[in-house]
Order: structure tokens, then sequence, then C-alpha cells
């Protein structure tokens, strides 16, 4: 198998039965038999290997052109192995634009374990430079922001990163392998809330950590088998199901943001769009020498005429929630939810208005997508 969309259907094969079945068994033993006393054995313990998950992480490798994938229970369980490999002392640099549950678990967990932690800008490489200190080891970005969507190139971080022998960690949510592929651009490793885009279906919460390099395999690999939040035999199961469609899903979803996105440039309702797809907006050259599309996200600012909470109560195809990735449209809006926790003033320093609305679009008609923004502009009109 060569092809991409191929190898989102096909895992690799395990050699586990011989039944012929056509997909990877759903294994819930937790213990697995040892044939003699000190025999050599694939699986032991579901916790440290289990064939259900291993045929997920095999193939999470494979899309990300890696060599060794970690699925865990959630995105910040993948977060927090990848940042567990560094010990007390220990210096980070970190992406100003960060999702915030990363920032809480920097902020709030691993200051308290000895790492300390320097934000900056990741696309102005000479503020990177300025940051990297003696006991730097690893710079962390996203390549495309929540929720404004700014653009980081992963090369040119990467090959800086280089230069002083840092460890360069992309977390690539937003646009998955199917569009971006980290390793290929110089990043050492990858990270997933495969909740979103690989599983595409709002209903299992997985991780996942891919990286070539062994050693570093060896490291997160300790992690994970030691704290075990690992991805259960069912959910990797229907991770995997979710994986199939991954193209499919993501190519309707870019069209249909296209289409909406062309309505409201055309909508006095709305101000500033942010999507960096489009050829007249920022981050557009940057992305398209790295990446095969933007993703099915996007953002724009309502105008003062128009109130955003009535905005987004008012709709009704686009559900009021947080995530994105999924099959189903939803909308936020981050000054009342993934921001609130900001006074006003920390919200405008980080760009984010009152105004600002976030939408992660689904794979429904895109006619109905945008009859369901129109009636609720015409709604929440002061």
């Amino acid at each position: 198998m060569t092809e991409f969309n191929t190898k989102l259907v096909h895992q690799p094969v395990q050699h586990d039965n011989n039944t012929g079945a056509v997909t990877v068994p759903i294994y819930k033993a937790t213990t697995f038999k040892y044939p003699a006393v000190g025999a050599q054995v694939k699986d032991d313990y579901s916790r440290s290997g289990n064939p259900t998950r291993r045929a997920v992480e095999e193939q999470l490798a494979t899309l990300e052109e890696g060599n060794y994938g970690f699925c865990f229970s959630s995105g910040m369980a993948a977060i927090h192995a990848a940042l567990a490999i560094f010990k007390k002392g220990d210096h980070l640099i970190v992406g100003d634009q960060i999702y915030g549950g990363t920032f809480r678990l920097l902020h709030e967990f691993f200051k308290r374990w000895g790492l300390t932690i320097t934000a900056v800008d990741t696309r102005d490489l000479s503020a990177i430079e300025k940051a990297i200190q003696p006991n730097t080891k690893a710079i962390y970005f996203e390549p495309v922001t929540n929720p404004l969507l700014q653009v980081s190139s992963i090369s040119r971080v990467s090959q800086l990163a280089h230069q002083y022998n840092l460890l360069t960690i992309v977390d690539n949510t937003f646009l998955s392998p199917y569009l971006l592929r980290p390793l290929n651009l110089g990043a050492d490793i990858v990270i997933h809330s495969a909740t979103k885009y690989l599983s595409g279906h709002s209903d299992i919460s997985a991780g996942a950590v891919v990286v070539r390099d062994q050693s570093l395999a060896e490291r997160v690999y300790f992690i994970q088998n030691a704290l075990g939040a690992v991805l259960s035999p069912e959910d990797s199961n229907e991770l995997a199901r979710g994986i199939k469609t991954l193209g499919i899903r993501l190519e309707r979803q870019m069209e249909n943001v296209k289409r909406i996105i062309h309505y409201l440039q055309e909508s006095n309702a709305v101000q500033k769009i942010y999507y960096p797809g489009l050829a007249d907006l920022p981050g557009y050259q940057e992305l398209r020498k790295e990446a095969r599309g933007a993703g099915g996200v996007f953002s724009f600012e309502l105008t003062e005429q128009v109130n955003p909470s009535e905005f987004v109560n008012h709709l009704q195809l686009f559900k009021l929630a947080v995530s994105l990735g999924a099959v189903e449209s939803l909308v936020e809006l981050p000054s009342k939810m993934s921001h609130a926790e900001l006074t006003l003033e920390e919200q405008l320093a980080a760009g984010i208005k009152p105004g600002l609305i976030r939408m992660s679009v689904g794979i429904e008609d895109y006619r109905d997508q945008i009859i369901d923004i129109q009636q609720a502009l015409e709604k929440a009109h002061n």
C-alpha cells in the first residue's frame, strides 16, 4: 500500500488470528497467557500492549510517516506524555497561542514539576532564538492556532531548533496527517487530540503521539506504560473506524468552509475572517508550502451591529459546543467559552474580541449551513 487514502482504510496486519476477519478484533482481555515460564511474548498485560490498540498505533505511525505510535485515553494524556519526557530544571519554549488545556497543564502542573516555560510568537524566529537558554530542551507549538488560525512554519522552526540541538514538538490536531505531516518537515514529536478529526464523530476521547527516533519512543512508551492512561480496546476500534473516512470528511468540510466564507464575505454583518486557506488571507503562503489544505475550522468577527451571543444562541444546525473536527457543525464564542477565564484586557491582548466566532464545519449540505447562519444573523441584529 502506497497511497494515503488506502492506508486510511487498511490497518497494518496483526497476524493475530486465523479467522480471515477483515478488521482487527476487539481484544478486551486484560491479561495474556504465557506459553511457559521465561517465554518471550508480544503481550502480557493490556496496559503494556494490546493487539487492538497496537493496530491503530501502528496505523497512525504510518499515516504520520513515523516509526512509533502511542495512543492514550485523551488528547491531554498524550500531551502530558510528550512533556513528561523532560525533567526538573529543563526549559521549554512554547507558542503563545496554544490550547487552553495545554496552557493549564504547563503552568499549573509542570511548573510544580520544575519545568520553566517561555511563551513566544512562533511565527517570529528571532523571538524564538532570543528565548533560547542553556537549559532549553524543546520548542512546542501548534502550526495553526486556535481560534485565530495563525500559521507557524514547521520547517523553519525545526531548522532553528536543530541548530541548537532542541526537540520540535508539534500539535497536529487541527490539520491531521491528511493535510500535514510534521515529521517530514523536521519535527521530532507529533501530538494529536484524536478526539477531533482522527475520530471525527464526537463519540470517543483519544490522544496520540508519533515519533521516528527509537530513543524518544522508549521514553514515551515508558510514560504510557508507567502512568497507564492508555486507549481502551473498544475506543481503539472506534478510532480506527473513524480514521477510515478522514480524507472524505476533510474534503467535504473544507469545501463547505470555502462556500460559507464566500457567503460571509458578502455579508455586512462580518468585518473580518480568519482562515489561512484563502489566498487573500494571512498565513496562506506559509501554509501552502507545508500543508495540503487549511482544515475545517475558521473564525470571523461580527460587526458591532450584531450581538454575538444572540447569534450563536439562534443557530440551530451549528451546535453551541466546544471541540471540533467531527461530522456535525459546531460553533463557539471564545470570549464567553474557551477564553472566558481571561479578563477583557487579556482577551483583547490575545486578539479575542467580543464578536469573534469560531466554527468547526461539518459534512452537512453547505446550503443548509448557510441558511442557518443567515437566519441567526438576522435575529441577532441589534
